[in-house]
C-alpha cells in the first residue's frame, strides 16, 4: 500500500506546481488541462485551462493535484504537508520561499526537537510544516 497526497486548487494549480518545481526541486512528471482530456469532455464551466491531474514527484514522494471551481476552493485547513531539509539554511531559504503572499501559522524557530520548524500557508492555499530535525539520541 502507497499513500499520496492529492491537493485541490482554484484555477492556480499550475502556477503553484510549476513554482514548486522550480524553487522545492520538484519535478512535474505529468500535467492534464481540462480541455485536453479525451472526449466526451465533460468541462466544468471557465475550467478549460484548469488542471485535471497533475503529479509531480517531489523528495521521495508523489503529490498529485487539480484545480476546483474556484467558488467550491477552500484553503487547506487541519492538515499540512510537512517539508524535511537537510540544514537550518534550508529550512530559513524554503521558509522564506513559502512565506512570501502567504499566511504564517507559526514563525520559524527553534524547538525541542527542530533545530529549524514552522507552520505557514503559502500563497496558492498549500499549509506546509518546514522542519530541520534535531538529531535525537537514546
Amino acid at each position: 500500500m502507497k499513500l499520496n497526497t492529492y491537493l485541490n486548487y482554484g484555477g492556480n494549480c499550475a502556477e503553484a506546481f510549476h513554482f514548486y518545481e522550480e524553487h522545492l526541486g520538484g519535478k512535474i512528471v505529468f500535467m492534464m488541462t481540462f480541455a485536453q482530456m479525451p472526449d466526451p469532455k465533460q468541462i466544468p464551466p471557465g475550467m478549460e485551462n484548469g488542471v485535471l491531474h497533475v503529479c509531480m514527484s517531489l523528495g521521495e514522494t508523489q503529490v498529485m493535484a487539480s484545480d476546483v471551481q474556484p467558488e467550491r476552493f477552500q484553503p487547506m485547513r487541519s492538515a499540512y504537508l510537512s517539508l524535511g531539509v537537510d540544514s537550518d539554511e534550508e529550512a530559513e531559504r524554503v521558509y522564506k520561499l513559502l512565506t512570501d503572499g502567504g499566511e504564517i501559522f507559526m514563525p520559524i524557530q527553534e524547538t525541542f526537537f527542530a533545530t529549524r520548524f514552522a507552520m505557514l500557508r503559502d500563497k496558492f492555499g498549500t499549509s506546509w510544516m518546514v522542519v530541520h530535525n534535531r538529531p535525537m539520541t537514546g
